[in-house]
């Protein structure tokens, strides 16, 4: 199956400056979307886009088109970083003083850009339907809200390990799904 983003990996891999303007006008309007829904703050969200992004250039040579989508590695690694910055954020946090910048408008993604994740959301949407309701909410947690696997594991009741391999094959299901195969 064609892959534009694994192809623009593999350039940035080989220091391919235009491949990696490339890469950052293709995919920074989702991966910033990723960082805001898990940040929940935009300032932090950006300060980590541009880190995303430096770790892509360093780290493009770790991508392996053999085990998935290079959207997916993308994403992996934003989520990563948001989670290691929440993770690093102090356990109470004051109210946020700086709610009325919530009303400055937004230069964020073009209509295209919408569309197309429009349809991707939509297509994750359906895939997740065709997992057991108990292991989509585990992959959601996990992979949307940032929980870690004993805070699921509690949540869901079933030890550590059961939780480990629901998320494991879960996302196998979910990667087979949304490259066509029948699972």
């Amino acid at each position: 199956m064609d892959d534009p983003i694994a192809d623009l990996l593999h350039r940035c891999a080989a220091q391919d400056r235009a491949a990696f303007r490339a890469l950052y006008s293709s995919t920074s309007a989702k991966l910033m979307g990723v960082l805001l829904r898990l940040l929940r703050e935009r300032a932090e969200a950006e300060d980590a886009l541009q880190e995303v992004y430096t770790r892509i250039w360093l780290r493009a040579h770790r991508f392996d088109a053999a085990r998935g989508r290079g959207m997916t590695w993308i994403i992996t690694v934003a989520r990563n970083l948001a989670i290691d910055r929440l993770r690093a954020r102090p356990e109470e946090t004051q109210a946020d003083s700086d709610d009325h910048f919530d009303a400055v408008a937004d230069p964020g993604p073009r209509a295209e850009s919408r569309l197309v994740a429009l349809g991707e959301a939509r297509r994750i949407a359906e895939c997740f339907g065709t997992l057991e309701p108990d292991r989509a909410k585990a992959l959601r947690g996990a992979y949307l809200d940032g929980l870690s696997y004993a805070d699921l594991a509690d949540r869901h009741a079933v030890p550590l390990n059961t939780m480990r391999t629901w998320l494991r094959r879960g996302l196998q299901a979910l990667r087979s799904c949304m490259d066509g195969q029948p699972t």
